[in-house]
């Protein structure tokens, strides 16, 4: 794989994490510079890893895995947003700007991390059937996943004033989406 197309192909398994970080970022009282790293790191770790988990399964069993994958991505990212968009309306409408969360839980963006890397792992599975060395291609896709969350976090904290109290609906909004395009993508190909 050339290094262009390896950058074409990290951009795009970042797309969907860059989205689901500015809703976590508009969601978060004033997110920091640290906060956003540590978002990126997480997210970044578990989109460089599922390709190669991927990669992995793609030599054992690849039509199990490219079956289903659309599917598990839709199902949990819809539930996470879901969630998101009751929790917002739920939230107190008179609710204290400074009442925000200042940072997610570990197993919170870890699981948002592993629904918008579903999609990676199929390129994985794709990658084992190309003869693909996976490190350079994960190690892309991990690096630029880590730069566009991180990004994203901050971009989201511009935009919570935009987006006000209800930033966490939003946010589950873009969740909602993102399930919602992996699924068309995948059943428009098939």
């Amino acid at each position: 794989m050339s290094p262009s197309a390896t950058a074409l192909l990290a951009l795009a398994m970042s797309t969907d994490a860059f989205a689901a970080a500015v809703g976590k970022g508009a969601v978060l009282h004033k997110p920091r510079l640290s906060e956003a790293l540590r978002t990126g790191a997480i997210f970044g770790v578990i989109e460089g890893l599922t390709p190669v988990v991927g990669w992995a399964l793609g030599l054992a069993a690849a039509q199990y895995v490219s079956a289903w994958d659309h599917w598990i991505a839709f199902t949990l990212l819809t539930l996470l947003g879901g969630r998101m968009v009751l929790a917002g309306f739920s939230a107190d409408v008179q609710e204290a700007h400074d009442e925000r969360p200042r940072r997610h839980g570990f197993w919170l963006l870890a699981i948002t991390g592993l629904v918008t890397s579903i999609d990676a792992m199929a390129v994985g599975v794709g990658l084992a059937f190309l003869n693909t060395n996976i490190v350079p291609a994960a190690a892309a896709i991990g690096l630029t996943t880590f730069l566009a969350v991180t990004a994203g976090v901050m971009l989201g904290r511009v935009l919570s004033v935009v987006t006000g109290k209800r930033a966490e609906i939003v946010g589950g909004l873009l969740l909602i989406g993102i399930g919602t395009a992996i699924l068309v993508e995948h059943l428009q190909a098939a």
